[in-house]
């Protein structure tokens, strides 16, 4: 199906199943521990053996020697795999470094070995016989350091690196009123609860890998290219993920060392990366330094806005793209945006949730409360001053759907915005209590989508599609669209997901899986109601499918009855036209904390948040408002505590588990609002809906520290702001 028109009236407008709170489907097998994660997995029959990865203890460099001898010898031990007697490796698409290395070291923790032997204790007790010697070689560690060496990157997803529009240096040397700073964020990881973890079984030239990974076609592919055979030789499973956020986007190290493992050990092998290992040998969000100039009117409207971010990143890696939203949020006749790109040896950069929003608007709305105060105008005010309901960098494109200010107003209500008092002014016994507000934006991204749908002579229909279920619900509203679409009750459809057998889906990530993959189960949907017409000799075009019947005119048939002796099964995808080149397609929200700062210490507690989301027709509210909550929870831990510490000597991630890691926990987090705005977008796809699982943590790091500056006076432009950055400004205990 190609969608290249605006979606008109359709069968999901029903909402008889879709739009409703629904509890997740697989919700139960996860809380009673029934989920097959890929850790999970195990086969009766087959003798399982066990891999252990043993990582690189240098930076870069390469490898001088490695005795293997001991560890060969050692209990258990059936097979040790290294790059010189892998065979031929080559490199999948979407991976910067390779996934096994040697002689060359890439960066720290880069996998070098697998030892493999019949239990686990025995594989790890000879991964620590093995004899590496390393010739260590100068590598970069420091962005600070090497800011000044960065380069233009050149296209970032599929944007231009650079943009200008007007005369930004000349209008901003000009503005009455101007504001020039500096913000850092720093290298984040994604420290998701379920580990890295592959099981691999060779089945002749045949290899399954049970794994947990968000995207299924993109994992089967690049582990084909890296293993050099065809990709109809590798089969990739993946029902269940305990967590993502990016990190399981692309193929990792455990996965190919688990297939190359299976593969020499002639039996099925469980790889799982230990903790420190996620933190240093797969992706993690790069650090950025970010400088922002705005210049304004005395009466609040911009008219110069300039965002300039510098990261690093492995050669041949890319940036942390933190200037995008900067093109798309607010008006201003004269614009610059740039980003540059360093190398670093550290650990690869990549896509953690929402990546380059979320840090980039950690810095723009501090930037915005920064200036909204100069000026001497409330933030919200502000913000509502400088919206655009046209793509600022391209006029003559219009939003789809632009509910920015609807969000910033109700925010502003409901949090009672009108009770914020001046900086460092308002007190609760011990406590300074502030209040700050950010403005939330992601762009709605879709990917071509598929599906197979069958309906069964019990009248039952069953979903098949590599789509992923990372927490965000795949499960359940792909069982929602079919059961709307085929007009049943959701206890009528199965749904069965990640498995690279099942139609290619768009995955989950980037905020695009919801929409564009109920979008595929809509169109293979369509074909279904198409077949089943024809076979019970209806008109598709008047046939009426609901409560379980199939109706034209005065007729109505059981919709079992079109299945009785065969099933009927249809496949189709949704493929996305040009729709989003006339029109700019984006989400929309605004986030509002209060804090309290111990006046005495600089503790700081969240102390309640709100988030209002315009996203289109939201799905499933319940898990929808789980999303963002999820969201708002990571946001919270960029704020106050989340930094992978660099050791810029040795070029690693020094606090690498969740010991040393901090990230929120249940007592950091209050009670936390979540508001839709009731939008449906035709522009979007036949649900009329956009992602909002990233969107709800654009912008709450910024809300965070916009609020700690009111309620202590004391502005942080390098995150994560913890009391130490706090403490020697406070103000007066007294």
């Amino acid at each position: 199906m190609k969608f290249d028109t605006p979606a008109g009236q359709n069968p999901i407008d029903q909402l008889k199943v879709v739009g409703k709170a629904t509890d997740r489907i697989d919700g139960p097998f996860k809380t009673t521990g029934t989920a097959p994660y890929a850790n999970d997995w195990h086969d009766p029959q087959a003798k399982l053996a066990y891999g252990v990865v043993i990582g690189a203890t240098i930076a870069k460099g390469r490898i001088a020697s490695m005795d293997l001898g001991a560890a060969k010898a050692a209990p258990g031990v059936v097979a040790i795999v290294t790059a010189e007697n892998a065979g031929k490796l080559g490199k999948g698409k979407l991976n910067t470094a390779k996934l096994l290395g040697g002689p060359e070291i890439e960066h720290y923790h880069q996998a070098v070995a697998v030892v493999v032997a019949d239990t686990f204790e025995e594989a790890r007790a000879a991964a620590a016989l093995v004899k590496v010697k390393y010739a260590a070689a100068k590598g970069s560690f420091d962005l600070a350091s090497v800011k000044d060496t960065a380069k233009d990157p050149g296209d970032v997803q599929g944007s231009p690196s650079h943009s200008s529009v007007g005369d930004f240096e000349g209008a901003f040397a000009s503005a009455p009123v101007k504001l020039d700073e500096s913000y850092a964020t720093p290298d984040h990881a994604h420290a998701m609860i379920e580990p890295h973890a592959s099981v691999a079984s060779w089945d002749g030239d045949k290899v399954t890998v049970w794994t947990s990974n968000q995207m299924i076609a993109w994992g089967a592919r690049d582990l084909a290219l890296t293993l050099d055979v065809p990709q109809d030789k590798v089969r990739m499973v993946s029902p269940f993920i305990g967590g993502g956020f990016g990190g399981k986007l692309f193929l990792r190290s455990e996965a190919l060392l688990a297939a190359l493992g299976a593969r020499a050990a002639k039996r099925a092998v469980k790889v799982a990366l230990t903790r420190p290992q996620m933190f240093n040998n797969t992706t993690h969000r790069p650090a950025t330094l970010q400088r922002i100039r705005i210049g304004a009117t005395p009466y609040g409207k911009i008219t110069a806005i300039g965002h300039e971010s510098w990261s690093g990143d492995l050669p041949e890696g890319g940036p942390e793209a933190a200037v995008l939203q900067t093109r798309l949020l607010y008006a201003a006749p004269n614009r610059m945006t740039a980003l540059r790109l360093a190398v670093l040896n550290l650990p690869e950069g990549n896509a953690m949730r929402a990546p380059g929003e979320a840090p980039g608007l950690m810095a723009l709305e501090v930037a915005m409360d920064e200036m909204a105060e100069k000026l001497g105008i409330d933030p919200v005010r502000f913000r509502e001053i400088n919206d655009t309901q046209v793509d600022p960098e391209k006029p003559e494109r219009a939003f789809s759907q632009r509910s920015f200010v609807t969000c910033l107003r109700q925010g502003a209500e409901r949090f009672g915005w009108d009770k914020r008092g001046k900086p460092g002014q308002v007190r609760d016994g011990r406590w300074l209590v502030g209040m700050g507000m950010a403005s939330a934006f992601r762009n709605n991204m879709v990917l071509k989508s598929g599906a197979r749908v069958r309906l069964d002579g019990k009248g039952m229909i069953i979903v098949e599609t590599d789509m992923t279920d990372i927490g965000n619900g795949s499960y359940t509203i792909i069982g929602q669209t079919a059961a709307e679409m085929m007009g049943v009750t959701l206890d009528k459809v199965i749904v069965r997901l990640g498995d690279s057998d099942f139609p290619v889906s768009s995955g989950s990530g980037g905020q695009f899986g919801a929409n564009s993959s109920t979008s595929g189960v809509y169109a293979a949907c369509v074909k279904l109601r198409e077949a089943v017409a024809g076979k019970l000799g209806f008109n598709s075009a008047d046939a009426v499918f609901e409560d379980g019947q199939v109706r034209s005119g005065n007729r109505a048939v059981p919709l079992a009855q079109a299945a009785a002796g065969r099933d009927i099964v249809a496949d189709d995808a949704i493929e996305f036209g040009d729709l989003d080149k006339t029109h700019q397609q984006s989400t929309f929200g605004s986030h509002f904390v209060e804090v309290g700062v111990d006046v005495a210490t600089a503790e700081i507690r969240v102390r309640r948040m709100l988030a209002v989301c315009a996203s289109g027709r939201i799905l499933n509210p319940k898990s929808a408002r789980s999303q963002v909550i999820g969201g708002m929870t990571m946001g919270v831990g960029a704020a106050l505590m989340e930094e992978l510490a660099v050791d810029t000597k040795r070029g690693y991630f020094v606090n690498h588990d969740l010991a040393g890691y901090e990230v929120p926990v249940h007592a950091d987090i209050p009670h936390q609002e979540v508001f839709f705005l009731d939008e449906v977008d035709p522009m979007s796809s036949p649900m009329k809906a956009k992602g909002v699982g990233e969107l709800g943590i654009c912008g709450v790091g910024a809300a965070v520290a916009n609020a700690v500056y009111n309620a202590t006076g004391v502005r942080v432009r390098d995150y994560p702001v913890t009391l130490d950055k706090l403490l020697d400004r406070m103000p007066d205990a007294a």
